[in-house]
């Protein structure tokens, strides 16, 4: 990598470690019912907030319930259940000799809501997480209403060329001493294993995958993409989930479809959590909307 490169990459880091970690914690929550799940040979580390109708939280990749994705638990838990998980290796949950595959995060979730007795849900996930949701959708049917998915795309090929060339050289060591080091530290029950969940999460960014354009369209899971105008999903990615779901028609003409498509405008993949105020209520809106009379 030339010295361009290392610059770039350590100046994209440092804004997300920024966004993720220093933006403080929100106030006058109520005290969480917590847990730890035992699903597929983790000890899953749970959260349970507010009341109302179900929704369950999932973080990216590297993060935990801190920092401003607490603050995002915060603001759904103002009028549903929100369950906010920390997935595999994140957080207070352990890692485990298996691969971090979108497929077993995903029968993780089914898992949880198995254990908590919650017969389905809504999704929301950002990222690593979005994917999950999406694809939690399509593995377990039953157990998901609607699914929210900030900027993911369903197959490794919908991110642009240099979010994908990015990750051959990626090195642990760029988050030495950073807050994102110290937070994993400070959370995980295997401290010292930093560099070892660095790498596998770097595994699984380099493993192809692809969700399936049939069976994402057969999901019956209705889906909203939130993504910003530079968060590294190419745009005819963008729009190829949108029509498999059912949008691209004249809603004045005919009924269209019960997902939705948003795209914020200066709105980068980091940024994107910095849009809080404008995302939350969109979101809320599209749980709560009712399936349209055909």
């Amino acid at each position: 990598m030339n010295w361009d490169q290392n610059m770039k990459t350590t100046a994209f880091f440092l804004a997300m470690l920024l966004t993720m970690f220093l933006s403080g914690v929100v106030s006058g929550q109520q005290k969480p019912t917590t847990g730890y799940a035992p699903v597929n040979g983790l000890k899953m580390y749970y959260e349970i907030h507010g009341s109302g109708e179900p929704v369950v939280l999932l973080h990216g990749a590297f993060m935990a319930i801190s920092g401003d994705w607490n603050d995002w638990v915060g603001e759904f838990s103002k009028t549903r259940k929100v369950i906010a998980i920390e997935m595999q290796g994140h957080g207070r949950t352990a890692d485990i000799r298996r691969d971090l595959s979108y497929e077993n995060l995903s029968d993780d979730v089914a898992g949880l809501l198995d254990y908590l007795k919650i017969p389905s849900a809504d999704i929301v996930g950002y990222s690593l997480g979005g994917g999950v949701a999406m694809l939690c959708a399509i593995r377990h049917p039953e157990k998901v209403r609607k699914v929210v998915s900030i900027s993911a795309p369903m197959r490794r090929d919908g991110w642009v060329k240099e979010a994908n060339d990015f990750w051959p050289t990626f090195t642990w060591e760029l988050f030495k001493g950073t807050p994102m080091e110290t937070e994993y530290k400070r959370l995980n029950p295997a401290p010292d294993k930093f560099p070892d969940f660095v790498n596998h999460l770097k595994a699984t960014a380099l493993r192809p995958y692809d969700f399936g354009a049939d069976r994402f369209k057969a999901a019956k899971a209705p889906m909203f993409f939130i993504h910003g105008d530079a968060d590294g999903v190419r745009l005819k990615h963008i729009a190829e989930m949108y029509r498999l779901k059912g949008g691209e028609v004249h809603g004045d003409m005919r009924a269209r479809s019960e997902s939705r498509l948003a795209i914020l405008p200066d709105t980068t993949h980091v940024t994107l959590l910095n849009r809080r105020q404008t995302i939350v209520p969109i979101i809320n809106d599209f749980l709560d909307g009712k399936p349209q009379k055909q």
